[in-house]
Formats: C-alpha cells, sequence, structure tokens
C-alpha cells in the first residue's frame, strides 16, 4: 500500500505509484513534464493499494485538452456496483500555454507523448508526461551498452570502496 510520509522539513515526499520502464527503453525523453490527473473515488482508493499499469499508455492532445489513454487502474476490491472502468480516458490537468507548449513539439513528425510515471506529490495523484521520439533499434543496443558499461564502473567502485 503506497503512504506517504513526511520529511525533516514538514513537506510531503513523492511517492512512486508505478513507472513505464519501456517508456525509455523505447523512446528517447526529450522534455518532461508534471501535471494532475482527473479520478473517480475508486480509482483514487485503488492507487493508494499501488495497483496500475502504465505500459500500453500514450497522451493524446483533443481540442486543447490533454488525455491519458491506455492507462490501467483496476477496479478496487471493495468497490461497490459503482466501481470505475480500468481502461477509461481520464483527463490530464496542464495550463494552456503548457498544452500549447507540449503540442507544437507533439504534433512534429515521429514525436508523441508519452506517460513516464506515476506518483502521489502533497497527496495528490500526479503523472509524469514526456516528449519522446521513438528509438531505433541501433539506438537500443548503444543504451544497453552504455547501461552495462556504467553498471561495471559501479561494481568496481563499490568493491574498491570496501578494501
Amino acid at each position: 500500500m503506497a503512504k506517504t510520509t513526511k520529511t525533516k522539513d514538514g513537506e510531503d515526499e513523492i511517492v512512486n505509484i508505478c513507472r513505464n520502464r519501456r517508456a525509455t527503453h523505447d523512446y528517447e525523453v526529450l522534455d518532461r513534464i508534471e501535471c494532475g490527473i482527473v479520478l473517480v473515488g475508486t480509482e483514487v482508493k485503488s492507487l493508494r493499494d499501488g495497483h496500475a499499469t502504465l505500459d500500453e499508455a500514450y497522451a493524446s492532445i483533443d481540442r486543447d485538452e490533454v488525455w491519458l489513454v491506455g492507462a490501467e487502474i483496476p477496479e478496487y476490491g471493495f468497490g461497490n456496483r459503482l466501481n470505475h472502468k480500468p481502461k477509461r480516458e481520464r483527463k490530464l490537468l496542464l495550463h494552456r500555454r503548457e498544452i500549447a507548449k507540449f503540442a507544437a513539439k507533439a504534433d512534429q513528425k515521429g514525436f508523441t507523448l508519452i506517460p513516464l510515471r506515476m506518483y502521489f506529490k502533497n497527496g495528490r495523484a500526479k503523472v509524469e508526461i514526456g516528449v519522446g521520439r521513438g528509438k531505433k533499434s541501433h539506438d537500443k543496443r548503444d543504451s544497453l551498452k552504455k547501461a552495462d558499461a556504467k553498471r561495471e564502473i559501479d561494481r568496481a567502485m563499490s568493491r574498491k570502496r570496501r578494501i
């Protein structure tokens, strides 16, 4: 179950609900923005239990509004007949100038809006979306090589500190 805890300064810290791991593998993320999300009561309860999936999700702009499409928030276990639909479209909350900025970037050929993670911040559900460009297979291999090299360097440095 996702819980918020206070930091020493008295501010709520960020509690991650889920991450879209495929996004950084399949896309090169150029720009990120935090936005709110419109939810119903049983969706919030399901998110507080830590249940959500962003694997096949994307964001679309329709008539100056941003919508999260394909994100799955499963039904709340103790919900009644008024439970929500798991894969419904959800409205994202952004200022008009932010929507205009992201719409201009996303309308370019080869770019798309992808949700990167969902989290609670100060008790409110937030979604981080990014403007991404699809990677080719050679770009993915290059990213994997860099990650392996960084992992090896970190392991060597941790062994050196132990000695």
